[in-house]
Formats: C-alpha cells, sequence, structure tokens
C-alpha cells in the first residue's frame, strides 16, 4: 500500500463504536432503492463498519475497505455476525477491487480525508453502468439553542486552530465536490440518539481537535465548556433528543 493518509482515528477506534451517532435505516432504504442491480457494494472508508453493516442486508457482497489497520480490526470484531461483508486494508484512490463491479459505493464521514481526482478516477473504474456514488457527512449537532451555543463557541472557538483543514469541507457542505457523473437530487435524511450527558461528553471527545489539543497542550481547554454544557443538560442522567442533519450528495453512472 503506497498511499500515505493522514490516520486521525485509529487511537480512538473503541470510543468511535461507543459514542458515534447512527445513520437512518430509511438512508440505506433509499439507496439500495437507486441501483438496478444489488450484487456487490463498496463501503470506502468503513470506519466502524456502520456503514457496510446497513447495506449488507441489500446487497449479496459488501466490499468493506478502510486505509487503517485498527480500524479494519475494530469492524471486523463488531461484524462478526454478518457473513457477506469482506474487508481489505486498503486507500480509497486505488484498490483492487474488479473493474465495473461496483453496484452502490458508499463514502460516509470520510470524502474529505481524499485525493478527489484519484479518487473520481477510481470511482468510474469500479462502478457498473448505472452504478451509485453516495457520499455524506455530519457537522454540529442540535439540541437545544443553549447548549447549541456552547457546543458552536467550543467547536469554532476553542478548538480554533486543531481541526485538520480538510474539514472544511463538511462545513461547506461538500458543495465544491464534484464527480463525472450525473448526480441526483436526494431527500434530507437526518440522526437522532437519545443520549444521557455521559455519552454526550463521549462523543465529544472523540473529535479529533479535542484529543489534538490535549496532546498538543497538555492540559484541558475544553473543561470549562462542558462544564457550561453540563449545567445546562440538567440532571446527567436525563436523556435528550440530539440531532445531526446529513450532508448527502448522490452520483449515478451512466
Amino acid at each position: 500500500m503506497t498511499q500515505k493518509f493522514k490516520d486521525y482515528f485509529s487511537g480512538a477506534s473503541s470510543d468511535y463504536s461507543l459514542y458515534r451517532p447512527h445513520y437512518p435505516p430509511a438512508l440505506f432504504t433509499y439507496l439500495a432503492s437507486l441501483t438496478e442491480f444489488h450484487d456487490v457494494a463498496w463501503d470506502c472508508a468503513t470506519g466502524t463498519g456502520q456503514t457496510a453493516r446497513n447495506i449488507s442486508a441489500s446487497y449479496q457482497t459488501v466490499i468493506a475497505t478502510d486505509a487503517s489497520q485498527t480500524q479494519i480490526d475494530q469492524a471486523k470484531d463488531s461484524l462478526t455476525d454478518i457473513e457477506n461483508i469482506f474487508f481489505k486494508l486498503t486507500c480509497a484512490e486505488k484498490t483492487d477491487i474488479v473493474s465495473g463491479s461496483i453496484d452502490l459505493l458508499t463514502v460516509s464521514q470520510a470524502l474529505h480525508w481524499f485525493d478527489l481526482e484519484k479518487f473520481s478516477v477510481e470511482v468510474n473504474r469500479v462502478l457498473k453502468p448505472g452504478g451509485v456514488l453516495a457520499v455524506w457527512a455530519y457537522d454540529l449537532m442540535l439540541i437545544t439553542p443553549e447548549i447549541d451555543d456552547v457546543v458552536s463557541y467550543l467547536y469554532h472557538t476553542v478548538l480554533d486552530g486543531y481541526w485538520p483543514i480538510e474539514r472544511k469541507m463538511i462545513e461547506n457542505g461538500y458543495r465544491e465536490v464534484d464527480f463525472p457523473l450525473q448526480e441526483i437530487k436526494s431527500p434530507i435524511f437526518e440522526m437522532t440518539q437519545q443520549w444521557d450527558l455521559a455519552q454526550l461528553i463521549g462523543y465529544l471527545h472523540t473529535w479529533s481537535s479535542i484529543r489534538k489539543q490535549l496532546s498538543t497542550t497538555g492540559g484541558d481547554l475544553v473543561e470549562a465548556e462542558l462544564d457550561e454544557m453540563a449545567g445546562l443538560w440538567g440532571s446527567a442522567e436525563q436523556r435528550r433528543t440530539i440531532t445531526w442533519p446529513l450532508i448527502l450528495r448522490i452520483w449515478s453512472k451512466a
């Protein structure tokens, strides 16, 4: 594997499994409805394997790839009950996937890490005619206006300078992304979770910016903001509805 990549996530793989929100089942039902055939799907940058699990119900074979061995190992451990998912350690931009073999190609919360020019070539190579590429991501969650203000301040001010530059693509809603395929206008989807305070704090600590801030300064600049969130939350055991609107873009190969 010669392609190098920025690995911000291997050190927090187990936390990702515990504290990341779940994509809505309706999203995968919709994506499956877009492809005429349901032979092979490729979940690129599979991470914890959440998307691979969901599309495995609709496709005979799912190829789940990631450039991180730690992520692959975590995904394998969580998907031992599913027999039609096959894992490969490889970067997104160059694989040994058979040309013209993929019905559905998914990239969840990862496209902004890719070399898009090279990945575009690989997409065009592996997709069948009529095959579909679906990419999505999510930005800041919505809880209550008061808590949302604290989260926004934490994200944009306290952690300014600690976010990887690639994160800007999510902030821009992937609007600058394009592929030489026919774009499909998609419905609106969102993720929702019922979380207590500990789960919210666990999720926030999966942010790469917080981990970078801790390793860089040796101190926790975010503690005051987390304390303020806790004060606004109420009882720590109280569960609140947390919503993440999905940024979703879809293309089809002619």
